[in-house]
């Protein structure tokens, strides 16, 4: 007998030394891996900064130690969400400046730009947010009564989507814009002759190159104020549509010294000396950073209608919206990036946009094994061009812009072109596959909000009753898959993030509550209760 239990003891001491130490472990989860099987699981191991092991608990646990462990109570798991297209930089800019978002009047605009001089009183005065289909009088606003309160001082509020530009008579005098002042690619819109204060898409550049530069403290600040609201939100890596050089190294000298954490996928804008520089350079790659894709400009937006159609507009005749990059250029801009490693990134609205980018992309893309070049937004496709998406185009597309559009949509568009407009469904069986975003801050950051949309086609009021083109609403799985696996792969970032498994990055995020199953209309209510960047909570 005392044999036997020198044996046992010595078996057991044995067994206990076989178990791997690592760093964290989580038990009794429910976790959607987001695999090739879409399977599940109930625990993890975490090492260095990596899942080494995914599965059962009690496997798990024979297997494995760590000092540190979870006992996550059944709360739902999901690899950490991937915002396809955004713009975090601008999102940490706009907490700088006045914030017009879901203001329902030109008065209130007023009213939140005077208050916000007198509290910090500026040189010149920045705003973003302001959308006049939100408001009663759906028409753009005029320059008029800011000319009366601000006479001495530059005034500029950028539309919610970027593309249109509210100026008062001091910033025009600056840019000199006068009434003989010619651009391209856009508007400088007049009434009765007269200069009405609003500049849509390249004539906005007029008055940039005008603003004071901002200091290195604060756009050090944007990018932490931008990681914490993403972070809180369950994002952990962000793909910005549309960096220079210097915010590009800006983000790396952060990530390097441990000041910045979340993980960014830089488009580098389409400016010449951004392209000299970075494709003669070559990708750059981190485990926080990846510069391999340009974001090309083709058209404005929808909403200021700048998008580019082939037929006027429904509620504008005789206007078709322009190229913010000419066609000719969008050709000259593909062929110089096929002869790169980058990926091509184009924004594309109007149907005629999506055609330019398409056509210049299976130009150029013939023979090319596996570029994986997207087309932003793909928001308005003709009947007969969804074909081109099954040559391993990718569709980036934003869920909420339908719900969010949906009001005024079909007034641009009429009845028969809508069809074609926000077709998520449409664009996933021919690419198989689409990765999702938000655009913020021109939509919200919140990412469950375009989880809602993709499978509701519904805004938070659950208007319209039972969803907008419901034929194009994507299943939980395939919306899922679009916030995670799908933009990894989007991003040739498979292998180290968007699932659950071996090997990847250990980002992850606690949901407050099971997203695959519970009632769709409670989605926009869920929140990410803990957020793990490379197994290190962030939340």
């Amino acid at each position: 007998m005392k044999t036997f239990l020198l044996i046992a003891t010595a078996l057991l001491v044995c067994s206990c030394q076989t178990k791997e130490e690592v760093d964290f472990i989580v038990t009794n989860a429910n976790i959607y891996t987001v695999d090739d099987d879409f399977s599940k699981a109930s625990s993890l191991a975490i090492k260095d900064g990596k899942f080494v092991a995914v599965g059962d608990s009690e496997e798990i646990s024979k297997k494995y130690s760590a000092e540190e462990q979870l006992d996550a109570g059944g709360k739902t798991i999901v690899p950490g969400l991937i915002d396809a297209h955004c713009h975090f930089y601008g999102l940490g800019q706009n907490q700088q400046v006045v914030d017009l978002v879901g203001t329902e009047s030109f008065e209130e605009i007023l009213e939140r730009v005077a208050t916000f001089q007198k509290e910090r009183p500026s040189e010149f005065i920045l705003g973003r947010g302001w959308d006049q289909n939100d408001w009663e009088v759906k028409e753009f606003p005029t320059k008029d009564k800011l000319d009366e309160l601000f006479p001495d001082t530059p005034v500029a509020l950028v539309r919610i989507d970027g593309h249109a530009l509210l100026v008062n008579q001091k910033a025009l005098d600056l840019a000199d814009i006068t009434i003989d002042t010619e651009t391209e690619g856009g508007e400088i819109v007049k009434e009765n002759g007269e200069l009405t204060g609003v500049l849509v898409d390249n004539p906005m550049d007029l008055v940039y190159r005008v603003m004071p530069p901002g200091s290195l403290e604060q756009a050090i600040q944007a990018l932490k104020d931008a990681e914490k609201i993403s972070l809180d939100y369950g994002l952990t890596t962000v793909n910005d549509a549309g960096l220079s050089r210097e915010v590009i190294e800006l983000i790396d000298s952060l990530q390097q010294v441990g000041e910045l954490s979340i993980r960014v996928y830089a488009m580098v804008s389409s400016y010449p000396e951004n392209l000299d520089y970075f494709l003669n350079k070559g990708i750059i790659k981190t485990e926080g950073l990846n510069v391999r894709s340009v974001k090309v400009y083709g058209d404005g937006a929808l909403g200021s209608r700048g998008a580019a159609l082939r037929a006027p507009y429904s509620d504008k005749p005789d206007h078709f919206g322009a190229m913010v990059t000419p066609v000719d250029q969008i050709e000259a801009l593909a062929e110089r990036i096929a002869a790169s490693d980058y990926q091509m990134n184009t924004h594309a609205i109007g149907d005629s946009a999506n055609i330019v980018v398409l056509r210049a992309y299976e130009k150029v893309l013939e023979g090319k094994t596996d570029p994986r070049w997207k087309v932003e937004h793909a928001q308005i496709i003709s009947q007969s061009d969804f074909d081109y998406f099954e040559n391993g185009i990718i569709p980036s597309i934003q869920p909420t812009h339908a719900t969010s559009d949906m009001y005024w949509a079909e007034d641009r568009l009429g009845e028969e072109r809508v069809k074609g407009a926000y077709a998520y469904k449409d664009l996933l069986d021919k690419a198989g596959m689409v990765a999702l975003g938000t655009d913020f801050p021109v939509e919200q950051v919140n990412p469950f909000l375009t989880f809602y949309a993709a499978v509701a086609r519904q805004d938070v009021e659950q208007y319209p009753e039972g969803g907008f083109q419901m034929e194009n609403a994507l299943s939980r799985e395939e919306t899922l898959k679009g916030m995670t696996i799908w933009a990894a792969y989007s991003n040739f970032e498979e292998d180290e993030k968007g699932s659950i498994e071996p090997g990847k990055f250990a980002d992850f995020v606690i949901l407050s509550d099971d997203i695959m199953t519970m009632p769709v209309e409670d989605i926009p209510n869920l929140s990410a209760e803990h957020v793990f960047l490379g197994g290190v909570q962030k939340k």
